[in-house]
């Protein structure tokens, strides 16, 4: 009956098995494919109680998990010896229904068995795994035991890391932002601690300008004073930004001292140099002042530099470096304000009747010291300063005051004329406009004395114009007309006549050979005067200078003088009022030759004249017409027929008298028929 149960209990185990909700050992495909064959082989047996004996023999021979020999036996007995033998009843025997039925229990029972030995061997396969997978599973459980506690003990030590790494980055940021601040802190300190080793430097008795170490403390002092100044709102700044300043006023001092020094003991030793050797001031005095200062340049310059790079940026270096430009112009002028007054003198007394050489050689010489100051304040300085060119006015100031006296006493207009070139042309355009930037202070000086001199050559131009134009008394010979051209015409005559000699001499002698080489010469000599005579025949002796009337002449060459020299409006006023002066200097003349000779001589000596003043100003390109206000008497036409009419009668009658009048004074066909073409006109209209 317990092998009954646990049989039961194991049949019900197995159908938990493969149980369609929750099988407690799922079969795979390949397992149950296994089972549903197995079943059908098993549904295919007959029932035990029916089978005969040698069936059941047979399955039980089949299902016995002993071996049985490979031989069958082959009586029935044998088999069923061998079934009861397996079964442990071989001494047994059935005689009875009821051993029968006991035996064949046994035997179901024990078929039974055979026929779960498989199943039981493989619940106990099972079991072991069973077993071994509760001990797994213990062993899992255990371990995810472990594993809990390890994830706990993780977690806590992870938790604990992670606060600790965040607490170590805190402390890293925190250190970081406290390494950068002490650096922030100790480089803006850097600043305020350099005070001391400022201070204790330029305290030094050995501390030198010069010294490789000034310039860098010079930077770093700099660096200072603009950090401190741009940060006012730090502790202790007035005190701070004072000591410094303090520190700048001593280097600038230092440097100050150093080159005016420098400037002031060389200034005294050409001064003591010159006064001893007592020679006069030449060049090679103001040769040796350059060279000398030139020398000392490189030894001031850079400290110069860093004055001029700190100037732009820091007031207190602007005003040393114009303390600076102050000493070195003032040496300047020391050294040569006396020795170009001495030259100036020199060259005057050389020139005092030559003023326009003395102009000329004293506006050279300070063209010279203008240019070699230019050049001497470059080797000392970077960039330029207005005050060289107040020192050079100065200097040339000098000169003005010499020649300005000269000036305004010169009374000849050839004089001051020439003087306006040499200023304008030589000085101006020729130096200054070639080098404006070094001859400014020159510009000036010479601007100033060309308004001087156009000033007194204006003055005395009116003066000219009023005596010599105006005022001028003619001669006799200058009114003697028409005589002078009569023999100015006899004049020409003779020339043309000896003009025509010489041409047929020239001609007879051309068929002659001669082999003496003299009287060849002797024929080009003569050939050579008859051209100069024909050259001479082309102009005629009334059209030369000498024949001009001499208020004319010098109108003209007093314009000449002034064209050039004095500016375009001035010397518009000046020739109309000088044109004037010679007109009524001609008309005067006109009506004195009308009185000695005849109308006709006058207005001819009149017109003669015009066309010479209006031939000669064209080249000037100045406006010489005045406007004057004339009367239309167009309503007068009766008065005047009768007039014309008479006038008609004497221009038949004086006619050829006119003609030869104007050819004897104009001695010009192209002239003469301008000029008589009205009357030809008027002749025409009456006929």
């Amino acid at each position: 009956m317990a092998a009954g149960a646990e049989e039961q209990e194991a049949r019900e185990r197995l159908a938990l098995w493969d149980r369609r909700s929750e099988p407690l050992a799922p079969l795979t495909d390949l397992q149950t494919d296994s089972v549903l064959e197995l079943k059908a082989a098993t549904e295919e047996l007959p029932i035990p109680g029916e089978l005969p004996i040698e069936d059941l023999c047979s399955l039980t021979s089949t299902s016995l998990t002993v071996g049985l020999s490979a031989a069958i036996p082959e009586s029935t007995e044998g088999i069923l010896l061998q079934g009861f033998s397996a079964l442990g009843m071989e001494d047994d025997r059935i005689e009875t229904a009821q051993q029968f039925f006991s035996w064949f229990a046994q035997l179901q029972t024990h078929m039974d068995q055979d026929e779960g030995a498989k199943y039981r061997e493989m619940r106990n396969y099972l079991s072991g795994f069973e077993d071994q997978c509760d001990s797994i599973l213990k062993d899992v459980n255990l371990a995810l035991q472990h594993l809990e506690s390890l994830q706990k003990q993780y977690l806590f030590v992870s938790t604990k890391t992670g606060t600790l790494h965040e607490a170590c980055e805190q402390l890293l940021k925190e250190q970081s932002e406290l390494v950068n601040l002490a650096e922030s802190i100790q480089q803006k300190l850097s600043y305020f601690n350099e005070l001391e080793n400022i201070s204790t430097k330029l305290n030094s008795p050995t501390l030198s300008v010069n010294s490789e170490g000034f310039i860098p403390m010079l930077a770093k002092l700099d660096d200072c004073i603009s950090y401190i100044s741009a940060h006012p709102n730090y502790k202790d700044y007035p005190a701070f930004l004072a000591k410094f300043k303090q520190c700048l006023s001593k280097a600038m001092h230092l440097m100050k001292t150093y080159t005016v020094n420098t400037l002031q003991n060389l200034t005294s030793l050409l001064i003591k140099r010159h006064d001893l050797s007592n020679t006069p001031n030449s060049d090679n005095a103001f040769t040796l002042f350059y060279v000398k200062f030139r020398a000392a340049a490189p030894k001031v310059r850079t400290l110069i530099e860093q004055m001029e790079q700190r100037s732009e940026k820091i007031p207190e270096y602007q005003l040393l470096l114009a303390e600076i430009h102050q000493c070195y112009l003032d040496q300047r002028e020391n050294l040569l304000s006396p020795s170009i007054t001495s030259t100036i003198t020199e060259l005057t007394s050389q020139n005092n009747r030559d003023h326009c050489a003395l102009v000329r050689s004293g506006c050279a010489f300070m063209v010279h010291v203008c240019q070699d100051e230019h050049q001497l304040f470059n080797e000392f300085f970077t960039k330029p300063t207005p005050k060289l060119d107040v020192l050079l006015e100065k200097l040339c100031l000098s000169l003005y005051d010499v020649l300005r006296p000269l000036i305004i006493h010169i009374v000849h207009l050839e004089t001051l004329s020439e003087l306006c070139g040499i200023l304008k042309i030589e000085m101006i355009e020729d130096h200054v406009q070639n080098n404006a930037e070094q001859l400014g202070a020159f510009a000036a000086l010479v601007k100033q004395m060309l308004e001087d001199v156009q000033e007194r050559l204006v003055y005395r131009t009116h003066i000219y114009i009023q005596t010599d134009i105006l005022g001028y008394k003619p001669a006799p010979g200058d009114l003697a007309y028409p005589d002078k051209l009569e023999m100015m015409e006899q004049i020409a005559q003779s020339l043309k006549e000896e003009q025509k000699r010489l041409q047929s001499m020239e001609a007879s002698f051309s068929d002659i050979r001669l082999e003496d080489p003299d009287s060849n010469n002797l024929i080009k000599s003569g050939t050579s005067e008859s051209l100069g005579l024909r050259a001479q025949s082309t102009v005629s002796p009334a059209d030369l200078h000498g024949m001009w009337y001499p208020t004319v002449r010098r109108t003209l060459v007093c314009l000449s003088k002034l064209y050039r020299c004095i500016d375009r409006a001035v010397f518009q006023g000046l020739s109309q009022e000088a044109l004037s002066a010679c007109i009524q200097s001609l008309l005067g003349a006109s009506d004195a030759i009308t009185k000695n000779k005849t109308q006709v001589d006058g207005q001819l000596f009149l017109i003669k004249h015009l066309l010479i003043l209006r031939e000669q100003i064209a080249p000037f390109h100045t406006e010489f017409t005045i406007k004057e206000i004339s009367l239309d008497l167009k309503k007068t036409r009766v008065k005047i027929n009768d007039l014309v009419s008479s006038t008609y009668k004497t221009i038949k009658t004086k006619l050829p008298v006119t003609l030869r009048s104007m050819s004897l004074y104009l001695a010009n066909k192209d002239t003469e028929f301008i000029l008589f073409k009205p009357v030809r006109l008027f002749h025409s209209m009456e006929n």
